[in-house]
């Protein structure tokens, strides 16, 4: 089944990362939901991409610079269609999301919180529809580590001999390439070491056409709307 994952949302036309962009995502008939959790001051978990708050919030400094409560005073923007909301913790997501019946990538932007994702992960059952995803390779190994039966993915531009290496090492389940760095060969040989591919960084509709068309099992869009309808056309 091809997953159409909304980015942080539908990014697109709502605040990213927050609840109006999840529920859009999924109305738009988005399959998935792709997020990013990171730590407040005070230990909070809450979804949020950027190391600093400047192009969403308009605030200076970053999530851990906070505690969650002086967070619920600013407003998550989205500037193209004038809307806003706020930042959300990982858990009412989870609460609100969780049990519905859809697949969810979660990317951990900052060592040292794969325990507590895990356990909140746990909590709300989310073990056979998630997969756990991170640039930082550590995050993932440290994850996997906890608990193996939960299926990984490392973010990276492009995958070489040596990365690949490194997921089979550890049991991961998911390449997530860059979407400008995707062709049908590679993802054919992926798929023959057992791997499922993800695509991200699908800038415009033409990008995402050919990233479908590579044969990728997934993508993340900020306009799940234009892939699904592309998906149905290609059916």
């Amino acid at each position: 089944m091809f997953v159409v994952y909304a980015h942080r949302g539908a990014s697109e036309y709502a605040p990213e990362n927050t609840m109006s962009s999840f529920y859009l995502g999924l109305k738009l008939g988005a399959n998935g939901i792709e997020t990013d959790v990171r730590r407040t001051k005070d230990g909070v978990l809450v979804l949020f991409h950027d190391k600093t708050l400047e192009r969403v919030v308009g605030e200076t400094g970053g999530v851990g610079d906070y505690t969650y409560a002086e967070l619920l005073e600013m407003r998550v923007r989205n500037y193209k269609t004038a809307t806003e909301d706020i930042i959300v913790r990982f858990e009412d997501f989870l609460r609100y999301f969780g049990f519905r019946d859809i697949n969810f990538a979660i990317e951990l932007k900052e060592p040292g919180t794969e325990k507590e994702v895990l356990e909140l992960l746990e909590k709300y059952n989310m073990r056979e529809k998630t997969v756990v995803t991170s640039f930082k390779f550590e995050c993932i190994r440290t994850f996997k580590a906890l608990c193996p039966s939960y299926r990984v993915g490392h973010l990276a531009a492009d995958f070489d001999d040596e990365a690949i290496a490194r997921m089979k090492e550890i049991g991961g389940e998911q390449l997530c390439p860059q979407a400008e760095n995707v062709t049908a060969e590679k993802v054919s040989a992926w798929h023959e070491m057992g791997y499922s591919v993800r695509a991200w960084g699908v800038a415009d509709v033409e990008l995402m056409k050919l990233a479908y068309d590579s044969g990728v099992d997934g993508m993340t869009v900020n306009f799940p709307d234009l892939l699904v309808s592309y998906a149905i056309a290609k059916q």
